[in-house]
Order: structure tokens, then sequence, then C-alpha cells
């Protein structure tokens, strides 16, 4: 159906991670989803892999995911990076698209993740 493609979860929830990435997966089979619990360990990965989204949990302990996703998008500026967060305060949604990052509201559903995939790649 589609080319294989790379996915990064950071997000400080195990739970999180397993819900998206079971979403992902059963949607996108061949795609490859790694994940990181915190922005150090995603910076780290992203520098050994260049992944295709980035999908990044706004409260995280250390760096919040608007301070990682600035980071990201410096050195990634082809990947998509998405903000999906709990806090959908208008300031959150700005700053975010400010930095490039699309937006994705918590709690995570496969609709909400496929949809975002979806479009992304209809748009490549």
């Amino acid at each position: 159906m589609s080319q294989k493609r790379s996915v990064l979860l950071v997000d400080d929830s195990k739970f999180a991670r397993l819900l998206v990435k079971a979403f992902i997966t059963s949607n996108f089979a061949d795609w490859r989803v790694d994940e990181a619990e915190e922005a150090e360990k995603a910076q780290a990965m992203a520098a050994e892999h260049a992944y295709d989204y980035l999908v990044i949990d706004f409260n995280m302990p250390g760096m919040n995911g608007l301070e990682l996703g600035e980071k990201l998008r410096a050195a990634y500026p082809d990947a998509a990076i998405a903000l999906l967060t709990a806090n959908i305060q208008k300031e959150i949604q700005n700053k975010a698209a400010g930095l490039g990052m699309d937006f994705i509201a918590k709690p995570p559903t496969e609709e909400k993740i496929c949809d975002y995939l979806k479009g992304k790649e209809a748009g490549r």
C-alpha cells in the first residue's frame, strides 16, 4: 500500500506509546515504529535514524514536547513532527504551529493517529 516509513514515538507514558504503536502497526504493517520515553533518548535515536514521522508528547520530565520539537525541527527539516497532548490550549497549538509541528489532541484514537499519517502520506 505505501512505502516503508519510520515513526518515533516520544512519550513518558509506556501505555500511551504502546497504544499509539498498536494503532500504527495495525494499519501500516511494514512501518518501523520506535519508542523513546524522554527527550534525550529521542534525540539520540533521531541522530542514528532519519525518521519520517515524530510523534511527541508535550508533558514529559526534563524537556517538554515543544522544546524537543524545536530541536528536532532544526535538525530534521523534512520530518513530519506532531505534538500529541491533552493540553489543548490555543497557546500550545499556536506555538506548535509556529515551530512547524502538527497538533493531535489526546487521548489518541486509532482514527486520529491513522487519519494524521494517511493525510501526511497523501501530501508526500
